[in-house]
């Protein structure tokens, strides 16, 4: 099994600063792409940003120069630092990780979500 924890979400001001951090643990064999998904009361789940094991880095274009997700592939770990933080960044934000647990399985895993909250 492959567990997912994330850590660091809470309250913050606009214009304010927060970063995120998930840990995979388990029965890994290798961790192909890392990411952090958020979603809002009535809305769909969307992709925020994403990274490869080899560094490639997808942003979505509302946190494009805001949000920077950097990932430590010797701790299993991939982190989302966000700032100038609006309103509409509010949410809960899931870690997702595409996980080889032997050469020939992979699996896509959740975190149990963390809330951010931007007030005005």
């Amino acid at each position: 099994q492959v567990q997912l924890v994330e850590s660091g979400g809470g309250l913050v001001q606009a214009g304010g600063s927060l970063r995120l951090s998930c840990a995979a643990s388990g029965s890994i064999f290798s961790i192909n792409a890392m990411g952090w998904y958020r979603q809002s009361p009535g809305k769909q789940r969307e992709l925020v940003a994403a990274i490869a094991s080899a560094g490639r880095i997808n942003y979505a274009d509302s946190v494009k120069g805001r949000f920077i997700i950097s990932r430590d592939n010797a701790k299993n770990t991939v982190y989302l630092q966000m700032n100038s933080l609006k309103p509409e960044d509010t949410a809960v934000y899931f870690c997702n990780a595409d996980v080889a647990v032997t050469t020939r399985r992979r699996g896509d895993y959740w975190g149990q979500g963390t809330q951010v909250t931007v007030s005005s």
